[in-house]
């Protein structure tokens, strides 16, 4: 690989790791000739399945338009930036493992909106807001009842679960 600071060709691995749970490997890379060290990062070429857009176009995936729905949505909120790489990462293997050569975009956007919901609220509110074309604040109150409830019903089942085989009663 050659060094993006003078262009050498020569550059050596010092230091390679896995990295993003196995997915990429990691390279700490020196330069020959001008001696400054960089970062590579390598990973699989995969064949992803090709989106279907609503108006019947099909186009590449492309976790960049993923990416920037997610900063957009998650801005001014306290998720840090490896939470949408991971999201990114589970949206992808999902695509892998459907076995299919074409995906709509609806579905990813209905796997962004639940990846969403459970990772900040607000975000998914307004993720939620632009994916399905809110037109007033209706829309924006239905939205945030079905969350509510939602989340009241994951909760009280959370509640009514049965308590673990490790406590005993003592007589």
């Amino acid at each position: 690989m050659h060094c993006p600071f003078c262009n050498a060709p020569d550059t050596k691995v010092v230091d390679s790791r896995l990295a993003m749970e196995g997915a990429q490997v990691r390279r700490r890379r020196n330069c020959s000739a001008c001696g400054e060290r960089f970062t590579t990062y390598e990973s699989a070429e995969l064949s992803l399945p090709r989106v279907v857009k609503s108006d019947g176009n099909r186009e590449r995936f492309d976790p960049d338009k993923i990416r920037r729905g997610l900063i957009k949505a998650l801005e001014k909120r306290p998720v840090e930036s490896e939470e949408i790489e991971r999201v990114i990462e589970k949206i992808t293997k999902r695509l892998m493992s459907e076995g299919v050569r074409e995906i709509p975009s609806a579905q990813i956007g209905e796997w962004l909106m639940d990846f969403l919901r459970e990772l900040d609220q607000v975000a998914y509110v307004r993720f939620a807001s632009v994916y399905r074309s809110f037109q007033d604040v209706n829309a924006f109150r239905e939205e945030i009842e079905r969350l509510v409830q939602a989340t009241t019903a994951q909760s009280s089942n959370l509640q009514m679960e049965p308590p673990s085989s490790t406590s005993r009663d003592h007589d």
